[in-house]
């Protein structure tokens, strides 16, 4: 075998050598755009802002068509899953649905209604408050007067909690007593009109509102004089 021969099949296993190194770059390519675009589930899209608490109905979604791989394991790809439920938090346009984003509308019993307040998460929460729990709902005013007391009351005892929602961070009050941004949880209790009306008034005019977790089996009525307490009262014994 001359030189010319030998630098001919030399040439012709770097081609095959080429060729296949190509062919490889091909199938690498063609395998990434497969698992990039295929294969395509159905998702849920929100056409509209939702709020909180809020009843969920098929028709504030939109069906859309995207990647299996670009999904969440948590995305929702049945609707039939918002029957009976309702939203967490607030759900804003555009968002995919998640599981996470719903829960059971809770059920209430009669004469009963739904209310959620925003309660300080350092002071009236700290993530022992679950759904089923009874709690006293604690309200702190300022003395109407110049020189009157301010009183700490028990506006509804052994409240029934029904559902507790995610950390939110809250914009500092405009006030001297504000120290900056907090965070608080949505509570949501079951309760009468009269008390629902009680928590309303205090979430909007109370200096603070605050829970105390009851132990179970504690005492369904409050004894005299627990239910109102002011500093006098202590500075009289």
């Amino acid at each position: 075998m001359n030189s010319r021969q030998r630098r001919g099949i030399i040439l012709l296993l770097l081609s095959v050598l080429c060729a296949l190194g190509a062919f490889a770059g091909v199938i690498s390519v063609i395998s990434d755009v497969n698992s990039k675009v295929g294969p395509e589930v159905s998702a849920y899209r929100l056409k509209t802002d939702v709020s909180p608490y809020t009843p969920l109905r098929p028709d504030q979604f939109e069906k859309i068509s995207m990647p299996r791989r670009w999904l969440s394991d948590s995305a929702v790809t049945d609707l039939s899953v918002v029957n009976g439920k309702i939203a967490v938090t607030q759900l804003r346009k555009g968002s995919l649905l998640q599981d996470d984003m719903i829960v059971k509308r809770p059920v209430l019993a009669s004469g009963e209604q739904e209310i959620a307040i925003m309660i300080d998460a350092a002071t009236g929460v700290a993530g022992k408050i679950t759904p089923g729990d009874l709690v006293n709902i604690f309200a702190t005013f300022a003395g109407k007067e110049e020189g009157d007391p301010d009183q700490s009351r028990i506006i509804v005892p052994n409240a029934k909690v029904i559902d507790v929602g995610r950390l939110t961070p809250l914009e500092p009050k405009d006030d001297k007593r504000s120290s900056g941004p907090r965070e608080a949880v949505p509570i949501t209790f079951a309760l009468n009109t009269t008390d629902a009306q009680r928590v309303a008034y205090a979430e909007s005019f109370a200096e603070h509102v605050r829970l105390a977790l009851l132990a179970k089996g504690s005492p369904a009525t409050l004894r005299p004089g627990d239910s109102t307490y002011t500093l006098d009262e202590d500075k009289n014994r």
